[in-house]
């Protein structure tokens, strides 16, 4: 307040606008918690997202499709705006189009066609800021976890190339044991602190239309995007019911999830049309559950519903109360045919996850030695000096 008595006008705050970029193939809870990481470094989060033709030129041919990529980076909840067909190599020029202050990436190396560090130009600027990798995700990892289809596939290391030595045959792993630091993690540790990152935290306030949804939700995708927005447009708050993996086996059988149940429960927590998740949920949904949540709406996709474990109807009860809905996505993606896809072009998948390893590893192994060299250096730069008089 000036002498006079008057109001000085405050000055207003600059708003801080952050660009991140990347593939986001399967996009997963991992690509998102580096983007929830990215948003709070900030106040607007601009994601560029590569086309088909980009990474096809410097990694290999995508699992999904660009279209289906642009539609998951915008249900990442923590996004406020998507740029398509985004370069590669992240440039000044880019940033200073969207008018973004800095690039926020994972502490990973991410390398063009040349294996060349696709951050070069702003980090040489200073306009690069590093947010910390997910452990024990990547889409590397996923198409490995596919081509692999073990039952127990959440809990293994795959070797170069995402294939056991028995399905390569003898002698056929790699031996010099150079596998890339970011890529060859495979197990995801679960912890209730990433949980509460994830969710908001929103409780349904009185007049708010509840909806609920349960499901298997594997290896998130865009069909499960456009049902989830689908659900939200019934109601104002949406839960999602997770089911155990020893359920999903018993009604999808084979080797079903591919994701574990943390793993899926991050994954929809990150759509910005959820806004709660019952992790473990009952396949049968009965009185108790929907009277304790208050669900006015029961929806449900296309696919077929599986009986329960004594054969009767796992969603009578929300039928018999007249709020079971279907719900038509209009959209064909499901888990088993991006499965299909993976199987399909195996030897494709094979050889891009081998030649990402291999370019990684090389990146990782010139670090290793400049810091070992700045340490020789250090030394004897020490023992150099002249002895204290």
């Amino acid at each position: 307040m000036a002498a006079n008595g008057e109001e000085v006008p405050t000055k207003k705050k600059k708003q801080v606008r952050v660009w991140a970029d990347g593939c986001y193939d399967m996009a997963h809870f991992g690509h998102a918690n580096s983007l929830r990481q990215a948003k709070a470094m900030g106040d607007y989060l601009v994601v560029g997202v590569h086309s088909d033709a980009e990474i096809m030129k410097h990694k290999g041919r995508p699992v999904v499709n660009e279209k289906d990529r642009y539609k998951m980076v915008r249900a990442i909840k923590w996004v406020d705006e998507v740029v398509e067909d985004a370069p590669y190599v992240t440039s000044l020029e880019t940033m200073d189009q969207y008018n973004c202050d800095f690039c926020v990436h994972g502490d990973d190396i991410t390398t063009d066609v040349n294996g060349v560090d696709s951050y070069r130009y702003v980090k040489a600027a200073g306009r690069y800021k590093e947010c910390k990798r997910t452990e024990g995700i990547s889409t590397t990892n996923l198409v490995g976890r596919m081509l692999l289809l073990t039952r127990d596939h959440f809990q293994m290391k795959s070797p170069i190339g995402c294939l056991d030595t028995e399905m390569l045959g003898e002698g056929s792993s790699d031996p010099s044991g150079k596998r890339s630091p970011w890529t060859s993690v495979s197990h995801f540790m679960p912890t209730t602190h990433k949980i509460v990152q994830f969710s908001d935290g929103k409780e349904p306030k009185s007049t708010d239309r509840i909806v609920y949804t349960p499901g298997c939700f594997d290896l998130f995708h865009a069909g499960h995007v456009d049902f989830l927005e689908e659900c939200k447009q019934k109601g104002d708050y949406v839960i999602v019911g997770l089911h155990t993996d020893v359920e999903v086996n018993r009604y999808k059988g084979a080797n079903f999830p591919v994701m574990n149940l943390h793993e899926r429960v991050l994954s929809v927590l990150a759509c910005r049309y959820v806004d709660q998740v019952i992790i473990g949920a009952p396949y049968t949904v009965t009185a108790e559950l929907l009277d304790q949540f208050k669900v006015d709406y029961f929806c449900h996709g296309m696919t077929p519903i599986s009986p329960n474990a004594d054969g009767n109807d796992p969603y009578a009860v929300p039928k018999a109360r007249g709020m079971f809905t279907v719900i038509d996505s209009i959209n064909s993606t499901t888990s088993g045919k991006i499965i299909q896809n993976i199987i399909m072009n195996r030897l494709t998948y094979e050889d891009r996850n081998k030649k990402k390893e291999e370019k990684e590893y090389k990146v990782w192994e010139s670090i290793q030695t400049k810091a070992k060299e700045s340490k020789i250096n250090e030394a004897v730069g020490k023992a150099e000096l002249p002895a204290n008089k």
